[in-house]
């Protein structure tokens, strides 16, 4: 079974969720928060790649998903978060790993099941969808949520490849 590393960028907080999936089959491994309060840019940026590059050698997933860029009302906000995404997937792809991106509204509806939905039903439906005891905090939700929406993608395709093939009449090869 796959394990999925899924990431919410922030510039303070960068939230991370480790699941492992097979089919339908989910199973939570590990979430928590990148915290880097009020240091320079710099070193905030430096503390998001080493941490997702000890996260990364400590559960070795296969997989690394990764919110996109959206467009803040403030530019410096926008700017801050996509220099918290390039530190994400500078450090997955020195390990390796090929990166998944998929928007807000795509992760809030694969969880949830509308692109509307606010932090709060997605805390809910990744308590619910992963069976834990309590409802994780916003940004491990998010990047739990991330992880369920690539893991729920992968599935998508898979499917649609199983179609196409017996559509053909043909075997489909799985690499």
């Amino acid at each position: 079974m796959p394990i999925i590393l899924g990431v919410d960028p922030g510039s303070r907080i960068t939230g991370y969720g480790i699941i492992r999936a097979e089919g339908r089959q989910i199973e939570y491994i590990d979430s928590g928060c990148i915290r880097v309060g009020e240091k320079p840019m710099a070193e905030r940026l430096q503390t998001i790649f080493h941490s997702l590059a000890v996260l990364i050698g400590e559960y070795r997933p296969e997989e690394f998903a990764i919110e996109q860029v959206f467009m803040a009302r403030n530019p410096d906000s926008a700017l801050k978060l996509g220099q918290a995404r390039g530190a994400a997937i500078v450090s997955a792809a020195n390990s390796g790993l090929a990166v998944h991106e998929y928007s807000a509204r795509q992760v809030k509806q694969a969880v949830v099941g509308t692109g509307g939905a606010d932090k709060s039903q997605v805390q809910h439906m990744v308590q619910a969808l992963l069976g834990l005891s309590r409802k994780p905090q916003a940004d491990a939700a998010d990047a739990l949520a991330i992880a369920l929406c690539h893991a729920h993608m992968n599935q998508s395709m898979l499917k649609l490849a199983g179609a196409g093939g017996k559509a053909r009449g043909g075997r489909v090869r799985r690499q």
